[in-house]
């Protein structure tokens, strides 16, 4: 469509968009703080299996009632960020106590 020289493009499905984008922000809402209670000893593999396996509890707890295919998508990569993360920062504190150690 053109109008006064201009080209206008109808963008269909911004609705679906916008409510995608809630919903993935009232997810981020709900595990807000949540996530933040995690602990564990970086030196006991256990403890990072149980401070993953809570996490994946908690992201369960807090997104039970989101249903769209996005969100369930989003929320798969939302679990597996904070597993990257905390196996990340595991690996970080053992390698930092290993130079602390070689360091005395």
């Amino acid at each position: 469509m053109c109008v006064n020289g201009e080209n206008m493009f109808d963008i269909k499905g911004l609705n679906k968009i916008q409510k995608q984008l809630k919903e993935l922000q009232d997810v981020l809402a709900s595990l807000n703080g949540e996530l933040g209670k995690i602990k564990f000893d970086p030196f006991d593999p256990c403890s990072i299996e149980k401070a993953i396996h809570d996490t994946y509890q908690i992201i369960d707890e807090c997104t039970t009632s989101y249903t769209s295919t996005f969100t369930i998508s989003m929320i798969k990569d939302i679990k597996e960020n904070f597993r990257s993360e905390i196996l990340k920062k595991a690996a970080e504190a053992r390698l930092c106590e290993n130079k602390e150690i070689e360091n005395e």
